[in-house]
């Protein structure tokens, strides 16, 4: 089986026919894999839920996650400027690589009920993003502890310039999208 990695690289022989490319370096191609999980209000209960969480999403991206902070304050939601609200990694390179070919042939496949991603998830300016309800799909986490089941979404930036460009190119990188 391909990594995507490979498939990246014979991508541009597809795309050149298609969209008329003459240099190797007009094709589009991935910059980064950015990995994001919003804690928001569940702090105020539990107050290691960010260390839980940075913890999680370690094990199943191989980096360390940094924490983000609110922008500004809202008094309604009881949130300061500065309270840590979020978890982020940004992968590129070969860790990218790794983790969208676990993602793509492992994880995505052992969501219930999964029959593809939408091509809407591609958006104008070429890049996609998709949501995990589920944590639990990767096969880094352990069971054990089911009450502490997060969602994250996964933004895959491209130098695409166009959506029908991106859409092309994920689909020859190994994307499955539905039929």
């Amino acid at each position: 089986m391909q990594s995507v990695k490979q498939k990246e690289q014979k991508a541009f022989e597809t795309l050149k026919a298609q969209f008329g490319y003459t240099n190797k370096m007009a094709a589009p191609r991935l910059l980064k894999a950015v990995v994001n999980v919003g804690t928001g209000s569940g702090i105020k209960k539990d107050k290691n839920r960010n260390d839980l969480i940075a913890d999680r999403i370690a094990k199943i991206t191989g980096q360390k996650p940094a924490l983000r902070g609110a922008k500004k304050s809202i008094a309604s939601f009881k949130l300061r400027q500065g309270d840590a609200i979020g978890v982020m990694v940004t992968l590129r390179g070969a860790r990218m690589y790794g983790f969208l070919d676990k993602l793509f042939a492992v994880s995505l496949p052992r969501t219930k009920d999964f029959r593809g991603l939408n091509r809407t998830a591609v958006d104008d300016i070429g890049n996609m993003t998709l949501s995990i309800k589920e944590h639990t799909i990767f096969p880094e986490t352990v069971d054990e502890e089911i009450k502490d089941v997060f969602g994250l979404s996964i933004t895959l930036v491209t130098t695409a310039k166009t959506k029908q460009e991106a859409t092309a190119f994920f689909e020859l990188i190994g994307v499955p999208f539905k039929k």
